[in-house]
């Protein structure tokens, strides 16, 4: 049988606390849902941020995590759907467009795009 971890979630869009017990062979969001709790979500595979949290303790691991770069996960930010806990975690949810532009925005939006040459015309 697996071990059980405590998980406080900070639902800041909310306002309100959750607290879960979620076996370390479990998905945190997947035991959540199990227990009632409704946190934000989309596509359920580690694609996109709209579940992404932000660890204040404890630590998850998260392989199938690919809509998080390496550098957030460095600081911190995990994508609950597909997050193992592996100890005792408080997080805070995140706004994905928070997320979204501490991993791209260095990237868009910065910025006229220029196009290139014009194509001759018949």
């Amino acid at each position: 049988m697996a071990r059980t971890h405590t998980i406080t979630v900070h639902h800041r869009q909310t306002g309100r606390i959750y607290t879960v017990e979620v076996p370390e062979d479990r998905y945190i969001l997947q035991a959540a849902e199990s227990q009632g709790v409704e946190l934000p979500f989309a596509c359920r595979n580690g694609a996109c941020t709209t579940c992404a949290v932000r660890l204040l303790e404890g630590e998850v691991e998260q392989p199938e995590a690919m809509g998080l770069s390496p550098d957030l996960r460095d600081r911190g930010y995990a994508l609950l759907c597909v997050s193992y806990p592996r100890s005792n975690i408080q997080a805070e949810t995140q706004d994905e467009d928070e997320v979204y532009e501490l991993q791209f925005g260095r990237y868009f939006g910065k910025g006229k795009v220029r196009r290139g040459l014009p194509l001759e015309e018949d």
